[in-house]
């Protein structure tokens, strides 16, 4: 069975600058992301050697452990890809009727993702998904990595809010941190993930 990877970035780091520093996102990137990697390979190996050894006393604590990290690995992927030097504006075709009939319109979406995301106790993140039972949009906080997770909603967008993600640059000033982001956003990369998860779900 493969292990999980760390992916490269498809752009420069210094390339989402000045929104976010080079710096932010090789630490983010290089040194948190690989932790949430070699955390989730770690939780497989130890929940296989408890498996062997009949250590179930031992599976409560790998699962969460599991869950953390894979969870890190999921999201901090799909943040990547998420933003783009080229990113911000507004998206367009299938995605926008549905963030407008949802949401009654993208200033109102921006509004209510802005602040479920700035708004997060702790650490955590915000969440547009695809929501395949009502056939629906939702925008969620998801605390830590895994945690208030709606099941079987695909995440489309995620902006991570924990204080790794901005704290070098933008110190205690989340919301500036997300009032940034929103200039890097691929909304190409966001309506490609809402058509798989629709035509997943049909």
């Amino acid at each position: 069975m493969s292990a999980y990877t760390l992916p490269d970035l498809s752009y420069d780091p210094a390339d989402l600058e000045p929104h976010l520093s080079a710096r932010v996102v090789e630490l983010h990137h290089d040194k948190h992301h690989a932790a949430y990697v070699n955390g989730a390979n770690t939780a497989l190996d130890q929940l296989d050697d408890a498996r062997r050894n009949r250590r179930w006393a031992d599976l409560p604590g790998l699962e969460r452990s599991l869950a953390f990290n894979l969870g890190g690995h999921v999201l901090h992927s799909m943040y990547w890809t998420n933003l783009s030097p080229d990113g911000g504006g507004e998206p367009t075709g299938a995605l926008r009727g549905a963030i407008d009939d949802t949401f009654e319109g993208f200033a109102s979406f921006r509004d209510l993702f802005t602040n479920v995301t700035v708004s997060v106790q702790g650490s955590g993140w915000g969440i547009l998904g695809w929501e395949p039972l009502g056939q629906r949009l939702v925008v969620q906080q998801l605390a830590t990595h895994h945690d208030n997770h709606l099941l079987a909603t695909v995440p489309l967008l995620a902006i991570d809010a924990w204080e790794h993600a901005y704290y070098l640059q933008y110190q205690n000033l989340r919301a500036d941190y997300v009032t940034a982001v929103w200039n890097l956003i691929d909304w190409r990369d966001v309506s490609r993930r809402f058509e798989r998860a629709r035509s997943v779900a049909a």
